[in-house]
């Protein structure tokens, strides 16, 4: 793999005026990071996004098509500064072609395709098919698709015009309750590249480069006691990533307490910094001495792996469908995954991606005690929904191994 990280950041360059849409953190500001993954071929484009800190990367993926041109999968935020970039390749390798809106549900990935597509007016716009809004389900246009050049994702990736170099494989529509799950993966022949967008992670226990661009945020959480003053450290930042992976992908991990309201307070008189960017002084967390063993357990060596919010509330509901879907993408020989967050490039095979979904088949081994006890909330709220009418229960497979 070639590295060769690409990023400036004035910040008329990072700004994104319609944070209000998703008002995520860093809210105006959009910072990209694009990293050439394949010489010439294969490049990521990379920002960050979160609440109260909580900062993960967003990724897209560019591919170059032959004789020229440029298909996107996945866009980010079209900032001056990430268009910039684009443009960049643009210049070498011909005009962005067709952007690829990969996701039904996630709408940090939705909400950027309409003002992509309008930066690049002559690229066709294909989505995947049971796309959904709330609270009213919007058609297309309205949601700021261009209607002249937006069309489904065919069932059969045969029919696409950029069929000759790029394979695609939809998953079904997973019924959630408000709307369904889904996305599209793709696979880059020349490049032997896997593109995902939420179905796979490989959680890195080293911050990622662009989430380090501010690293103010692994330094808040990298505190033990509001009384810690702010030290940027390399130890702070890999201590702090790994606490907010899991923020992320726990929410409430159970080697975490949360202080009362009234000692939250009374202890924010001992910070150091009570300024509004460490949020007044403020700090709830209190992170057991054995934390990093519940990280350790989610990091599971950077092995790519489903998010335990996808395997508590989401692809237990359509287990056949995910391992259907799985199959035929292991069918592609393929040698990296590029995932839409967390790590990427990640060196695997159809074998390892398949491994992923091994918790769907009949008699798979449950998880480690403390994987158990990390997920406790994610299984309660898996419980009230279930309870409440508002999803499916949980399916069990049914079916050969």
């Amino acid at each position: 793999m070639t590295v060769a990280p690409t990023l400036s950041s004035p910040h008329r360059d990072t700004a994104w005026p319609f944070w209000p849409l998703v008002p995520l953190y860093p809210y105006g500001q959009r910072p990209t990071l694009r990293t050439e993954v394949v010489k010439d071929t294969v490049w990521t484009f990379d920002q960050f996004q979160g609440i109260f800190y909580v900062v993960v990367p967003i990724r897209m993926t560019v591919v170059r098509l032959e004789p020229r041109g440029l298909l996107v999968y996945a866009p980010v935020a079209p900032t001056t500064e990430c268009v910039r970039l684009l443009r960049e390749l643009e210049d070498r390798h011909g005009p962005v072609r067709y952007i690829i809106l990969s996701t039904v549900t996630g709408i940090e990935h939705k909400v950027f395709v309409g003002p992509f597509a309008r930066r690049f007016p002559t690229a066709q716009v294909y989505v995947t098919p049971n796309q959904w809004s709330f609270p009213l389900n919007l058609p297309l246009p309205w949601l700021g698709l261009p209607a002249d050049r937006t069309q489904l994702l065919p069932d059969d990736s045969s029919r696409l015009p950029f069929a000759d170099q790029v394979d695609c494989a939809i998953l079904p529509p997973i019924p959630l309750g408000l709307g369904p799950f889904g996305e599209t993966a793709c696979f880059h022949r020349p490049s032997r590249t896997l593109m995902v967008t939420d179905a796979l992670v490989s959680i890195p226990a080293e911050p990622p480069a662009v989430v380090q661009i501010n690293p103010f945020p692994l330094l808040f959480h990298a505190k033990d006691s509001p009384a810690d003053a702010i030290v940027d450290t390399p130890e702070n930042r890999r201590k702090g990533w790994q606490r907010i992976a899991l923020f992320a992908f726990y929410f409430r991990p159970s080697t975490l307490d949360v202080a009362t309201t009234g000692d939250m307070f009374r202890e924010a008189k001992q910070a150091p910094d009570r300024s509004r960017q460490n949020y007044f002084g403020l700090y709830p967390f209190r992170w057991q001495p054995h934390w990093p063993d519940s990280f350790n357990a989610l990091h599971n060596q950077g092995k790519l792996s489903v998010a335990p919010i996808l395997k508590t509330l989401i692809f237990n509901r359509g287990p056949r469908d995910v391992l259907d879907w799985a199959k035929q993408v292991a069918t592609w020989q393929f040698e990296r995954v590029i995932p839409a967050h967390m790590d990427a490039p990640i060196a695997a095979n159809p074998q390892l991606f398949l491994e992923a979904f091994d918790f769907l088949r009949p008699g798979a081994v449950s998880h480690s005690s403390m994987t158990d006890a990390d997920t406790q909330l994610l299984r309660d709220i898996d419980a009230g929904l279930t309870q409440r009418g508002i999803s499916r229960p949980s399916q069990v497979f049914q079916g050969d191994p």
